[in-house]
């Protein structure tokens, strides 16, 4: 079984189902990123979001990012589930879930494969307000 499972989706994602695919029982800590589209953005009313994304280009980065994460940290197993199409606010954009034998580990993980992501993945926001839209910069936290 791989150790690294990616996946962009267009369907709600079972936060439940990726926390699941990440246990094990050598794994002393879990750690789970869950993003969800806000109400407001800079000082902006925010009332949707539209992801889109070069799916094999951005399933290729993704699984970059975690190899590379998975190197520098002990991790166990590490899953990232990154939604496309269009979002209502509250709607749950990413879940990233890793286990490792140690929380410091995990928390590590996790955080590198998340502020990467926005670095460099071909995922691109765009967020509406029910009269204009505009494109979020990835960096933006």
């Amino acid at each position: 079984m791989d150790p690294v499972t990616v996946r962009i989706s267009r369907r709600p994602i079972s936060v439940g189902k990726v926390i699941d695919s990440v246990r094990t029982k050598s794994a002393g800590g879990l750690v789970v990123f869950i993003g969800t589209v806000r109400d407001k953005s800079d000082g902006r009313r925010v009332s949707k979001m539209e992801l889109e994304a070069a799916d094999d280009m951005a399933r290729n980065d993704l699984a970059r990012i975690c190899k590379e994460a998975s190197k520098k940290d002990d991790v166990s197993k590490m899953a990232v589930v990154h939604r496309i199409g269009m979002l209502d606010v509250g709607d749950v954009i990413i879940v990233i879930a890793v286990s490792a034998p140690h929380r410091k580990e995990a928390f590590s993980a996790c955080r590198h494969v998340i502020d990467e992501l926005k670095k460099t993945t071909p995922i691109w926001k765009k967020e509406l307000d029910g009269k204009s839209s505009r494109w979020v910069d990835g960096e933006v936290n």
